[in-house]
């Protein structure tokens, strides 16, 4: 088995793909023109990470209650402290950060709309 992607039933779901696709650099592999407005957003390389759909009739995660290490959203960044910058100036908000031992350094955000962001500045890549 192959990992293809996961889902999420959000809302501002229009906002939330043109943030994802300006700041993250993210791309629309698919997109549904009509409700529930189903979009495939690929990485820089290409590869299916995620759908974003809103059906306000099923139950919508809040992911502002809940702490970023229940459910976060994480990328590799060449330039933590820079992408944090970057990201923070643009609507996304500070959490937390770690420095580890092996020179790694991870930085906690949340989306314009609470959704955690994990920055992953890692000295080994996995």
């Amino acid at each position: 088995m192959i990992f293809e992607h996961f889902a999420l039933n959000v809302n501002n779901i229009e906002d939330r793909i043109k943030w994802y696709v300006t700041y993250l650099n993210l791309q629309i592999a698919s997109a549904q023109q009509e409700p529930p407005y189903m979009t495939f957003l690929a990485d820089s390389g290409g590869r299916v990470i995620m759908e974003l759909y809103h059906r306000p009739d099923e139950e919508i995660t809040n992911f502002a209650d809940q702490h970023p290490l229940t459910f976060h959203l994480a990328f590799v960044s060449e330039n933590s402290e820079s992408d944090k910058d970057r990201l923070v100036a643009h609507g996304a908000t500070y959490v937390e950060e770690v420095k580890k031992e092996d020179g790694s350094h991870l930085i906690m955000l949340r989306d314009p709309w609470g959704m955690p962001l994990q920055l992953c500045q890692r000295t080994t890549k996995f």
